[in-house]
């Protein structure tokens, strides 16, 4: 088991929410082997508590002082009012994973108005895989932990996928299109790293475009992908106005990702790249509560820059690339970005292995700069 950057909030209810597989139910039960632990996926359990969630203080000793989870809590959202009373009534520090949004969202808009904090749970970072980490099964398979454990990290994925369309999908009644939802997921998968354009998506997958946007806020809700916006504070260019689109990790990626004889490996391995830093960035930015928020910046002549951070800790800019020889026309991005905002700390990350600057930009390698973002970040 790999030790996690999470920690939980001292003294205080708070939601973990997480995709499927990124070791939430794992990392619950190494950090609070004392809790009391509901398993929402126990087809009894499920039953009985949905059928009156109230039974939910039976299953806790009296006097009780520890913790007590209750895992994918998405499935009974009512227990939420349960949950609520029993913090109210007995200072209760309740544990709720979930890693469908949606249905709590639904249920329980308010979180409980404020009773229990959010985390968020990723698949493993640099940071946490240590010198288990490996660049090219990493950009090949990514980081969910069991990747980094199986003998067969390509069947773990694709049962992933298939556990995701079938158990969360259809049982949980997102969609009644299983066929088209599983068409759409392969359409969805050319987006990756892309502007996206729901209309091209729709096309391409034979399903309309209402749909279409609907899958995608479903993919949101399950924390499978996210949607990045462009960054236009202060722009002095007419700036794109569309968000880039990313899978949450690079081996779900390429799992749906389709390559055929056409398709040039090297573009794809690209983009996993790309999907990779974002992955992390996303990740630091949330175990370490730097705050930022993510953006990307392109402008109307396609001047572009693959990440761009903004908060209360400044702007931080990315662009990454494979090669690991550097041509002047790569940093043309980052220089461009600078011009407007010079605030910024600028980095290029290629696949070399020298550090080195441009001007304001600081040049380095791939592996130096996953395993520091923490620090870039700071």
């Amino acid at each position: 088991m790999y030790s996690r950057l999470i920690h939980s909030p001292e003294g205080k209810s708070f939601f973990l929410f997480g995709p499927r597989g990124t070791g939430k139910t794992t990392w619950v039960k190494a950090a609070f082997p004392k809790a009391v632990y509901v398993d929402l996926l126990e087809a009894e359990l499920f039953n009985n508590l949905l059928a009156n969630p109230q039974r939910l203080e039976n299953l806790i000793p009296e006097g009780f002082k520890d913790w007590i989870i209750i895992d994918e809590v998405q499935r009974v959202p009512e227990l939420l009012n349960e949950v609520h009373r029993l913090i109210e009534k007995y200072k209760y520090k309740f544990i709720l994973t979930g890693s469908n949004a949606r249905k709590i969202k639904r249920k329980g808009q308010n979180l409980m108005a404020g009773r229990a904090l959010t985390c968020y749970m990723h698949p493993l970072t640099v940071s946490e895989l240590g010198k288990d980490f490996n660049l090219g099964l990493s950009l090949t398979y990514g980081q969910l932990p069991s990747v980094y454990m199986e003998k067969d990290p390509k069947a773990y994925l694709e049962s992933y996928v298939k556990t995701y369309l079938e158990e969360e999908i259809q049982q949980e009644g997102l969609t009644r299109n299983l066929a088209g939802f599983a068409r759409f997921l392969e359409a969805a998968s050319f987006s990756q790293g892309s502007i996206l354009n729901i209309s091209s998506v729709a096309r391409e997958c034979s399903v309309e475009r209402k749909v279409v946007e609907s899958y995608f806020s479903i993919l949101e809700d399950l924390l499978m992908a996210y949607r990045v916006p462009v960054f236009v504070k202060k722009a002095k260019r007419r700036m794109i106005s569309h968000p880039k689109f990313y899978f949450f990790d690079a081996g779900v990626y390429r799992t749906l990702r389709p390559a055929g004889p056409l398709d040039m490996p090297e573009d794809i391995e690209g983009i996993s790249l790309e999907t990779l830093l974002f992955q992390e960035l996303n990740a630091a930015n949330t175990d370490y509560g730097l705050g930022y928020k993510i953006y990307y910046w392109r402008t109307a002549d396609n001047t572009e820059v693959d990440f761009v951070l903004y908060g209360d800790r400044g702007i931080r800019a990315f662009e990454i690339k494979r090669t690991a020889r550097i041509s002047g026309g790569m940093l043309k991005g980052l220089k461009s970005f600078l011009a407007d905002y010079p605030m910024s700390k600028a980095y290029f990350v290629y696949g070399g292995s020298r550090e080195m600057r441009d001007g304001k930009i600081s040049i380095l390698p791939i592996e130096d700069a996953l395993r520091r973002l923490p620090e870039l970040l700071s």
